[in-house]
């Protein structure tokens, strides 16, 4: 199992919080992407945030979005579409929205509209 598995979705949330942010992005922007691909709330967001889900957990109680398959590309090297374990694919197309938003994509082509 990897160990990113483990690690507190919050620690890597702030990361990407400082991503896009270095990129003139937004924390909330951030945050749309991030409900839209995992169908939470936002006060069940929060609730994962304060509570330091793990990503296992944190992606166990998610609904992905139907859209989620038309992320497509790669992400550190890797072809999202080439990724077997279904937990790895998850936190792989997160990373790759996350990109996409720190990148200045429109957010309506993030959100696969």
């Amino acid at each position: 199992m990897s160990r990113i598995y483990k690690m507190s979705f919050a620690s890597v949330y702030a990361l990407y919080i400082a991503k896009v942010e270095r990129k003139d992005r937004t924390q909330a922007e951030l945050d749309q992407v991030i409900l839209w691909f995992t169908g939470l709330t936002n006060s069940q967001f929060q609730k994962h945030l304060k509570s330091e889900t793990n990503f296992e957990e944190f992606f166990g109680v998610t609904n992905i979005h139907q859209n989620a398959s038309l992320i497509t590309g790669s992400i550190c090297g890797v072809k999202i579409d080439e990724i077997e374990d279904p937990l790895m694919k998850k936190i792989r197309q997160l990373d790759k929205l996350v990109d996409e938003l720190a990148k200045g994509r429109p957010l309506e082509k993030i959100l696969r509209k």
